[in-house]
């Protein structure tokens, strides 16, 4: 059975950090494009930052470049989302989904796998 879990949500304060986690189970990771998305309550779901199978390409949505960084480990055969400098607008409930295509995309409706969700707040 395909599943994704994330991990490593919490509070944090403006200007800290986190990294988020993406463990897959039932099948690798590697050959799939990968994506983190975002949902805060009342907004659509967003794609954050995404990495394409061969990890030579990444996509960040503007509002969180030079900040936060997508990356892979294929011996853990997990993916991981490096928040760094966070604000109040980054919280939400942040989802890792995968894809077969082989390029990235932002569109959700293009990742078929998805894991259940972890609350990142920012908040002082």
């Amino acid at each position: 059975q395909v599943q994704l879990v994330e991990s490593g949500g919490g509070l944090v304060q403006p200007g800290g950090s986190l990294t988020l986690s993406c463990a897959a189970s039932g099948f690798t990771l590697n050959g799939y494009a990968i994506g983190w998305f975002r949902q805060a309550p009342g907004k659509e779901r967003e794609g954050v930052a995404c990495i394409s199978p061969s990890d030579r390409q990444r996509y960040y949505v503007d509002s969180v470049k030079g900040r936060f960084a997508i990356s892979r480990d294929k011996a853990k055969n997990t993916v991981y989302l490096q928040m760094n400098a966070l604000k109040p607008e980054d919280t939400a409930v942040y989802y890792c989904a995968a894809s077969r295509l082989a390029v990235v995309t932002a569109a959700p409706n293009e990742y078929p796998y998805w894991g259940q969700g972890t609350q990142v707040t920012v908040s002082s």
